[in-house]
Order: structure tokens, then sequence, then C-alpha cells
């Protein structure tokens, strides 16, 4: 079926000519189409432009099967792009959340056994089918809020069995949801209890059995290491990331988190595709990633929960940087995958321009997911991913009006979804 999308209030993120990706200055800019259409064909945009220049007679004629949609008053967005979550687990952890608001800090969790031990821990008990189902509900539900991809990391296994369990479902996950996904294998993600004192053990059972073995059934697309205090170190992280270039596995680094942990550097050393939270960005690492084609990727979600500095997110834009945002949709510091709210929080927490925010949650985070040559923007030859608004009077509304779902038709692979 086709889609002819008319007399489209404003119609956002319109590129003739594609990029991959938006840096310094010109994330403050935006270029958008009022009183627009937008023609879907075959699961790609197929033509775009302003009412005035719309043959739909023509249209009607060629197409047989075409579904044609009025959005006046409405405005329409290319799908959110979510690259960094973590929403296969086994349960929720809001008794941990109980402990925050106690005073326990995060590493205080994790050192006594909490934290991502805690899921690692449930997930072992945890069948696939199991992790399918729960996982589905929060995919449709990220669905409803905008999202159009998203990337889904292993990391709660910590376990050769576990590993791959988890990897095994996002596959599943590929292919029963309309998203587009990205699997990401996240073996050191923490230390396990067992391994403390002997974490280098651990490295080689991450490099020499999880990861042979997913790359064997093709689970992987992408390899992180979580590089930071309190959990895997430079050396531990550059030894992993060379082990997944040998299978051609590109890396994402969590990175800066809770110090200047050298995973910036790391990350960039290994040409990996996207550094991770930041929260302790200065100079140095700034400098670093400008020499390369490294995106750095800000996880408001996680530093509002969990009470922690915010990244320096207008130096680095200053500096010439791009910079992605991400929702680290996870149970423990980020539990939430909607991503209008992080919007909301780049412009409120980040001083971000509603601009610079759209910017970072489409086109940036495609480039994080290793897809904005497919998704991201409105350009000609684009998976048809978009969402079409509820009335609203201008574009700077969504990251204003916070705490409500402003999306009301959803549209993934050129089908209406909702």
């Amino acid at each position: 079926m086709s889609i002819l999308i008319e007399n489209i209030k404003e119609l956002m993120q319109v590129e003739g000519t594609p990029r991959l990706l938006v840096k310094g200055k010109e994330m403050s800019k935006i270029a958008t189409i009022k009183d627009a259409f937008l023609f879907i064909k075959d699961g790609k945009i197929s033509a775009f432009g302003k009412m005035s220049e719309l043959n739909k007679d023509e249209i009607l004629f060629s197409t047989s099967d075409i579904q044609v949609i009025n959005a006046t008053g409405r405005m329409v967005f290319p799908s959110f792009v979510d690259s960094h979550t973590h929403l296969v687990y086994p349960a929720s952890r809001e008794i941990e959340y109980i402990d925050k608001i106690k005073g326990l800090s995060y590493e205080e969790i994790a050192r006594r056994g909490g934290g991502i031990l805690n899921s690692a821990k449930l997930m072992q008990d945890a069948s696939e089918d199991e992790l399918v189902e729960s996982s589905l509900k929060r995919l449709n539900e990220i669905i409803r809020y905008g999202t159009g991809a998203v990337e889904i990391k292993s990391g709660y296994g910590l376990t050769v069995d576990s590993e791959l369990k988890m990897l095994r479902v996002i596959k599943r996950l590929k292919h029963l949801s309309p998203l587009t996904i990205k699997a990401t294998f996240l073996g050191a993600h923490s230390i396990p209890l067992e391994y403390r004192g002997n974490q280098t053990k651990y490295v080689d059972t991450v490099i020499n059995e999880m990861l042979p073995q997913a790359a064997e059934e093709n689970l992987a697309d992408y390899i992180d290491v979580f590089c930071d205090t309190g959990f895997f170190t430079v050396e531990d992280t550059e030894r992993i990331l060379e082990a997944g270039m040998k299978y051609n596995i590109r890396g994402k680094i969590h990175a800066n988190e809770l110090d200047y942990s050298g995973g910036i550097q790391a990350g960039v050393k290994y040409n990996a595709l996207s550094v991770d939270h930041l929260e302790f960005t200065g100079k140095k690492e700034i400098e670093a990633l400008l020499k390369s084609e490294t995106m750095p990727t800000v996880l408001p979600g996680a530093a509002f929960f969990l009470g922690m500095r915010y990244a320096p997110v207008r130096e680095m834009m200053d500096a010439g940087l791009p910079v992605a945002l991400a929702s680290d949709f996870n149970p423990g510091s980020s539990p939430s995958g909607n991503m209008q709210l992080i919007v909301s929080m780049a412009c409120i927490l980040y001083k971000m321009l509603p601009e610079e925010a759209i910017n970072a949650t489409t086109i940036n985070t495609a480039y994080a997911m290793g897809i904005s040559d497919k998704l991201g923007s409105i350009a000609v030859g684009k998976k048809a991913n978009v969402f079409i608004t509820s009335e609203i009077p201008t574009y700077e509304y969504m990251p204003y009006y916070y705490g409500t779902n402003k999306v009301e038709t959803v549209i993934l692979n050129g089908e209406v979804i909702n």
C-alpha cells in the first residue's frame, strides 16, 4: 500500500541532499516545509513538497492501492531513533529505586550485588519466550511514543549461556517487531562477583567464549564495553574492541559516566561508532572526538534518574561536535524509553534549542546506530518511518508540553501501525 499524507501543517527535518550527521552550529538549524505533503510508496519516502506542488490526480491515477491521510493542523516528523537501550530484561528494579531515595549511590548498590548483577541473577532463570514477550510490550510502548528504530544491548547475562540467550532474544525481536533494531553484545557490562579481584579472567571469557559464539550465530551488530571507574579498565576495553574487530564487529562504548575514565579516548582510538553517557567530558575528550568519526551520545534519562552531573553538551556543540541523545531505557538507571521526554530533557536540563534536540534524536542517533543513510530525516529513498502529531501549534511545542504523548499516528516501513 502507498500512503499520501496531505495538508501537513509542517513537515519536519526535510533533506534534498541527505546527510549522515549534523554537527556544531548546524545542529541549531532544521529544514521544514509548511503546508506540505508526503508520499510514501513501497515502504520508502517517494516524494514530498508544498501542497501547491502536489499533483494529487496523477498520484491517485498511477497508484492502485493508496491510503490518503488528511493531516490538517498536524505535523509530520521522522521517527525518533533510540541508539542506546537495555530493554531486554527479566524484571523491574523499583526496590533499588527506594535505596537510591534513601541515599545509596549507584556504585554502592553495585558493590553489594545489586544493579546490573541483580538483573543478571534473574536473567539466568528467565526463558527466551518470557523475555521476548516482555520485551515486545516495551517495544510497542516506545512505538506509540514515536520511536522507529532502536538499538538493544545484551549485558544482563554475564555468563556465556545468558549473554547468548539475550542476543537470541534480540534476534527474534528483529523479526517480530516493525521497528528497525540493531543488536549490541555487551558481555562486559559488569564484573560478576565470582570474578572480583580477577576481572582479567572474565575479560578472557568475554573474548574467547562469548564473542566467538555470538559472531558465529550472527547475533551482534556491535560490541560494547562499560569502561568506567569500578567497571572495566581502558586495557580491558581495548582488548575487547580488538577482539571485536577480528570479527568485523564495530565498537560502541559506555564511557565517562562516573569519572574521567579514558573510555572516550579508547573509543576514538578504535573508531567506535559512538561513545555514550559522557558526564565527565573535558577539553582532552572533546579534542579527541573532534579528530574522529565517533558520535558523542548523551543519555539524559540516566543522569536525571541518578541525580548525576549533566554532560557538557553546549561546550561539545560549540567546539564543533555532533551530539546524539538516547534514552538508555533500562530497569535500573533509566526506566523509560519515551524519546519525547528525552527531547524535553534536552531543552530543560541541557539548555539545547528545540532544533538541536530534534537533530540529536533523529539524524544523529541514526548515525550512532549506523543507519543514517536509511533513517533519521525526510529524504527521498529513505525508509518511511514517520509519525503524525496531534494538533500542535509549533514544533517547539514538542519539548515544551512535556508529559503527554503528542504522537497520533505512527507509520513504520511505509505502513500505518496505529
